[in-house]
């Protein structure tokens, strides 16, 4: 057995001794190939993300509260692949009333021709509902056929009024992509799944973080995992969806797998990086609903580093 093999290993069992359910059925599943159940029983990630939820299926918050409202617990509750029940559907219905509600879809803004949009919110969205087994409703169609409307000539999007129209925001156009792959997945749409390359054709113009310029990285955090990321790009966040659109493989990918490969640790986890939130508890904004880890290995971006590398051909 080689360093790296032994390594891995050790990870993997580090993964499995895991006191949340979802992260020992992803392992089992996605990094052993072994049959797992449709979904594990709740754990204290899953149960926490769902602490507190009204009638209503909110939160007591509007859905985009961060880091407290529906639309960010769900994204991170699909993928713990948390079972797509009822709960989690009510939940998804506040978001949904929110986006695609009169008040939101007046505050569309368009300038010199192009639509300026935050559509990171309709880009998570689309993918939870897509996750959720939702698409057949109207309005998660509306989302996905909105994104593909609003899309720049470069493949992305842009919330940015000042923004001339040449590139678009990172931020806003890795959750779009993730969205779009999500929907075609679920429903064999070909123009979601072609928009949504035609981000990842953005994104891997840039080798995922240089500016074509200079060829020097556009930010340095970039090269680094968060967890969640919430609606922040980083390089290794768009790894794992360029991997499950089985676009890992592309040679422009391959140095930004270099640096993913290179932060891996000794006993073969990895650790995020955690510059903005604040731990459950803590007084301010941006404060999360369970507490993901402050310090040493992360679980998810362990996780999430393993199934890149290993689409990847690299484990």
């Amino acid at each position: 057995m080689s360093a790296q093999e032994a390594r891995t290993e050790q990870a993997v069992a580090w993964l499995l001794r895991s006191r949340e359910p979802a992260v020992q059925r992803l392992t089992q599943r996605d990094l052993l190939g072994e049959t797992v159940e449709d979904a594990a029983r709740p754990g204290p990630l899953v149960r926490g993300l769902l602490r507190g939820q009204r009638r209503d299926g909110g939160f007591g918050v509007h859905p985009y509260a961060k880091w407290s409202g529906a639309h960010w617990r769900l994204v991170s509750l699909v993928e713990l692949e948390a079972l797509a029940d009822e709960q989690l559907r009510r939940a998804a219905e506040t978001v949904l009333d929110w986006l695609t509600g009169q008040g939101h879809r007046r505050g569309v803004r368009t300038v010199a021709g192009l639509v300026r949009r935050c559509a990171s919110q309709e880009g998570n969205a689309l993918a939870v509902c897509s996750r959720l087994g939702m698409t057949g409703d109207e309005r998660v169609e509306l989302l996905a056929r909105s994104l593909v409307e609003w899309q720049w000539p470069d493949g992305g999007w842009n919330c940015d009024d000042r923004a001339s129209g040449r590139r678009s925001s990172f931020h806003e156009s890795l959750a779009p992509m993730w969205g779009l792959h999500e929907y075609a997945r679920a429903t064999g749409s070909r123009w979601a799944r072609e928009a949504a390359e035609r981000t990842a054709e953005l994104f891997l113009e840039h080798h995922l973080f240089r500016a074509l310029g200079t060829g020097e990285p556009i930010r340095p955090d970039w090269l680094l995992p968060h967890y969640p990321a919430y609606w922040h790009y980083d390089a290794p966040r768009a790894l794992t969806i360029l991997a499950r659109m089985g676009l890992v493989r592309d040679p422009r990918a391959g140095e930004a797998l270099d640096l993913l490969a290179g932060r891996e640790r000794e006993d073969g986890t990895w650790t995020a990086v955690r510059p903005w939130w604040r731990p459950p508890g803590s007084s301010g904004s941006n404060v999360e609903v369970v507490d993901w880890g402050r310090k040493g290995p992360n679980e998810l971006v362990t996780l999430d580093a393993l199934r890149v590398l290993r689409a990847a051909g690299r484990l």
